[in-house]
């Protein structure tokens, strides 16, 4: 029996992840969608204060269909600045620190600095992804306050 090398695992799944992020860079959401898995579960949480509150791009999602759906809100964001700053990995996660600063389409603003975890499956298909967030400055934004004032 072959054994896997998780180095060269962890290195694909980072590879991924900043696939993602060039193609969300450029717009390339059909680019994204080829690489998750069809049952994707997007910020899929027991218990969310800002789903609660109706963030519409913290709702949970799943499928491909959902990823679409939320790239589709997203897109209504005016991006003022998306950096990665950093990726991290370990066998079957990525964590990628990211500084955000977006408008709403209704005039909401918030900057924050968030974490994005990406899970795998066996197939090397992104399976999970959740935003760690400042959850009151997204609750705020969503409901039109500008929390960089």
């Amino acid at each position: 029996m072959g054994t896997v090398d998780s180095t060269a695992t962890t290195q694909s799944h980072i590879d991924t992840v900043r696939s993602v992020y060039e193609a969300f860079g450029s717009g390339d959401i059909p680019a994204i969608l080829e690489l998750v898995s069809e049952d994707v579960h997007w910020d899929d949480w027991a218990d969310s204060f800002a789903q609660r509150a109706g963030v519409p791009w913290l709702e949970p999602r799943t499928g491909r269909g959902g990823v679409a759906d939320f790239f589709r809100i997203v897109g209504h964001l005016q991006v003022a600045e998306f950096s990665v700053l950093d990726i991290m990995a370990g066998d079957k996660q990525v964590v990628a620190e990211i500084v955000i600063d977006a408008t709403t389409p209704a005039g909401g603003r918030y900057r924050d600095e968030e974490l994005h975890l990406w899970s795998f499956d066996a197939a090397g298909k992104i399976n999970r992804m959740r935003h760690y967030v400042d959850t009151a400055k997204h609750i705020a934004a969503a409901g039109h306050a500008d929390t960089t004032a």
